[in-house]
C-alpha cells in the first residue's frame, strides 16, 4: 500500500494495489473517488480536499501506525 499527497492540489491517493486491469472510477461523494475493476477489486481511493479528510487541519501532520509492530511515523502535510 502507498499513500501519495499533493499539497498543490490538496489531493491524496491511497494505492491499495498496482493497477493491472482497466478500472472504473466511482464517485462515492464530492470528496472521494474509488477505482474499482470489473471483478470488484479496489485498486485505490482518491481523496479530494485531502488535508481535511486526513484529519490534518489541527495537527498539520499525518500519523501512520503499524499496530502489529507498535511503531508509528509522522508525515508533515503542508499546504
Amino acid at each position: 500500500m502507498k499513500l501519495t499527497y499533493d499539497p498543490r492540489y490538496n489531493v491524496a491517493y491511497i494505492y491499495l494495489q498496482e493497477k493491472t486491469a482497466q478500472v472504473e472510477t466511482i464517485q462515492v461523494s464530492d470528496q472521494m473517488n474509488v477505482d474499482i475493476a470489473p471483478n470488484g477489486t479496489i485498486y485505490g481511493i482518491e481523496l479530494l480536499n485531502a488535508h481535511q479528510q486526513l484529519g490534518a487541519d489541527s495537527q498539520e501532520k499525518l500519523i501512520v501506525v503499524n499496530e502489529a509492530l507498535g511503531k508509528s511515523a509522522e508525515i508533515q502535510l503542508a499546504l
